[in-house]
């Protein structure tokens, strides 16, 4: 027979996979090498729309690729080694974002496809390797609900990143990006530690 509301355990876990993957991405987004892109693409192209689609085609793509990574990657250690990993990872993502973060790059004016697939795919390549993916594969790890994960960190990107295309300089000037940068390494300090000490879904 089938209850609601479902058991607590069903729906809480995807819940609060959801939730630390939307605001620790979107707090450890501000001020990040994607961020100031997003910036500089609105700056000087001046087409939101194109640009906003193509930052949101390559954050779930780039985000969808390092969840399944991190996912297998928990499947072939030990829950004591994982959540060592994961533990170190989410305090190597902490002292990360501490880093103010510096983009250089060339911006041409094109038309709006051109603009769509230039900011897909220099978001897409901004975005690897970057604390932000890296949180990305290890929340994965962490939680056993992929698309709640994928879902997070995408939605917390998006956050960020659309109300600085739709207005450009303006955006970084209501955002107090130090103490900001402090909030993040915090979460992820959190994060971290919670990890190592065990409270996790890892069943350690």
């Amino acid at each position: 027979m089938c209850h609601w509301p479902p058991p607590p355990d069903l729906w809480e876990r995807p819940m609060e996979a959801l939730l630390v993957s939307t605001t620790s991405v979107a707090l450890g987004e501000l001020g990040d090498k994607t961020h100031l892109l997003a910036l500089v693409l609105a700056s000087r192209l001046r087409r939101p729309a194109p640009i906003i689609a193509g930052a949101f085609v390559a954050t779930l793509g780039n985000h969808l690729i390092a969840c399944w990574i991190g996912q297998w990657a928990a499947t072939l250690l030990s829950p004591a080694v994982l959540r060592w990993v994961l533990g170190i990872s989410f305090l190597g993502v902490a002292l990360w974002a501490l880093i103010p973060e510096r983009l250089d790059t060339g911006v041409e004016t094109r038309g709006a496809y051109g603009i769509f697939v230039l900011t897909a795919v220099t978001f897409f390549l901004a975005e690897m390797g970057d604390k932000t993916q890296i949180a990305a594969l290890a929340l994965a790890a962490k939680y056993t609900s992929l698309w709640q994960v994928v879902a997070g960190t995408t939605l917390g990107m998006m956050i960020v990143n659309v109300p600085t295309v739709l207005f450009a300089e303006r955006a970084t000037r209501w955002i107090p990006l130090q103490p900001v940068r402090i909030a993040a390494a915090a979460i992820y300090a959190v994060l971290g530690v919670a990890t190592l000490l065990g409270y996790s879904r890892l069943g350690v």
